[in-house]
């Protein structure tokens, strides 16, 4: 048996999954016969979180198959974790053939690479095909040459051999190889179906060999990875028993109407309905300029098509002196800061760890006493020979002083930086399954992006995609900041 459920945003697609998984737990089924395979680790790890929850009388070790289809792959092929690919090895590879190679870290497969030789590569393989058919698709640059791809891709293989190291894809692939050694299930529960790449899909098919029953949730009108190779029409066309989810738990009435405005322009898509949530109108308006909203209260997410808006956005937040956090952390230097917490705490009369105190000396006039401090664990202001009436940021004289009159500002404004900040900055990729009582959707588009989208009409739809998402993140009141030139904006 396959049940497919369609979760449009705020329905519960993870709540009415666990709902399916607490049912075969009461029926008796073992726990170790219980597959619940998500996108990311994080998703994977929030999902047992709430399992546990629920079934207080279990711990982790009972969940052990909560995981993502790459850890499955990696324990069903034996792997060790010496022989994965890490984030040191993937610069080592940009280093030797003088490209920036980065990955994402989060067990997607999705690797976050800076250059397009590794970008093609990457979606050639979670797409099932050769580099040459990849290569040859209208989507990429043509300044890139294709011998240089060839040499590239060689030398990566060539990386990983000498090493014995396999990245994400390299795990699929043998799990697929070696199907057999797969474990059977009773059932598998598989969230965000919707995202799933072609190879992860070949996984798919394997667990449906291996269970009796499958459970796929995801929505459509959420695919918005297509850029990495997530195959969408996979997930609409595989045959199942359809279930849809048809009441928000997020989304406000007036939200809702305008996000069915973009659903309209989507032509390969489930049609299905839902209701906002009960009782809840919320507010959409359409402003010109950030300066127009009032961010000094109440939780915020600035949402961006782009990396490049959501830098200057963040800029802009830094130059206005407001505290925020955006993919790459929160908005100050945090050593910096640390480092005033601890002269702070040196000048009430307290001592702090040495390590804490070589951080301080990084800002400081006086190079660091080596040999005073030898035999010392923790130090004073005294041993430092600053009064408690130094101020610091009079004396970190070599500090950033730009990001001192920040950090200064802020903390004058009642900002407590300790905390989670208000505000978040963010693409939509990176937000999606996000959500807040206030969100700010930037219209702004980038040219490559809508040259690219004029050529096809599958990217056409996954445009429409990306700014639905962006869309349903609001619980209450949505800001639609219009591009001062509109051809340069998405129209909404």
């Amino acid at each position: 048996m396959i049940k497919k459920i369609f979760g449009p945003p705020g329905t519960g697609k993870t709540t009415t999954l666990l709902n399916y998984v607490e049912s075969y737990i009461k029926k008796g089924t073992p726990l170790h016969k219980i597959g619940y395979f998500a996108f990311t680790k994080k998703a994977a790890n929030e999902a047992k979180d709430r399992m546990l929850e629920r079934k207080t009388e279990l711990s982790k070790k009972d969940l052990v198959n909560f995981r993502t289809l790459h850890s499955l792959a990696f324990h069903t092929t034996s792997m060790s974790e010496d022989s994965v690919m890490q984030p040191v090895h993937y610069e080592q590879i940009g280093r030797q053939l003088n490209l920036k190679v980065t990955d994402s870290g989060d067990e997607s497969g999705y690797l976050s690479f800076n250059s397009d030789y590794f970008k093609i590569i990457n979606k050639a393989r979670v797409k099932g095909i050769s580099v040459e058919q990849e290569f040859n698709t209208n989507e990429w640059n043509r300044d890139i040459d294709y011998e240089t791809l060839g040499h590239i891709y060689l030398n990566y293989n060539n990386f990983k051999k000498v090493h014995t190291l396999y990245d994400f894809n390299d795990m699929i692939e043998k799990f697929i190889f070696v199907q057999e050694k797969c474990k059977e299930f009773d059932v598998v529960f598989i969230d965000e179906a919707q995202d799933l790449s072609p190879i992860q899909w070949k996984m798919f098919d394997v667990l449906k060999k291996k269970s009796k029953d499958i459970y796929l949730a995801g929505d459509d009108d959420q695919a918005i990875f297509a850029w990495a190779g997530a195959d969408v029409n996979k997930f609409l066309n595989e045959p199942a028993e359809e279930i849809v989810l048809d009441r928000s738990e997020r989304v406000p009435l007036a939200v809702q109407n305008i996000s069915n405005v973009i659903l309209d322009r989507i032509k390969t898509r489930k049609e299905k309905k839902y209701l906002a949530k009960k009782g809840l109108e919320g507010k959409v308006e359409y402003i010109y300029d950030m300066e127009n909203l009032d961010l000094t209260k109440n939780k915020w997410l600035i949402l961006t098509r782009t990396g490049y808006r959501r830098d200057k956005i963040c800029s802009q937040l830094k130059e206005n002196n407001m505290y925020f956090k955006n993919k790459f952390g929160k908005s100050y230097d945090s050593k910096l800061y640390k480092s005033i917490l601890k002269w702070v705490e040196l000048t009430k009369g307290g001592k702090i760890l040495i390590s804490d105190c070589r951080d301080i000396y990084d800002y400081l006039s006086a190079n660091y006493p080596e040999k005073q401090f030898k035999n010392k664990n923790e130090i004073s202001m005294e041993d430092i020979g600053y009064s408690k009436d130094d101020i610091w940021y009079e004396v970190f004289v070599n500090a950033d002083q730009d990001e001192c009159f920040y950090i200064r500002t802020m903390l004058a404004n009642g900002e407590k930086l300790s905390q989670d900040s208000r505000i978040e900055v963010s693409t939509i990729h990176a937000a999606k399954g996000g959500e807040e009582e206030n969100v700010v959707l930037v219209l702004d588009n980038t040219r490559k992006i809508r040259e690219s989208v004029e050529l096809s009409k599958d990217k056409e739809d996954e445009e429409h995609r990306v700014w639905y998402v962006g869309v349903t993140r609001s619980k209450q009141n949505l800001y639609i900041l219009k591009s001062t030139k509109e051809r340069n904006g998405y129209l909404l």
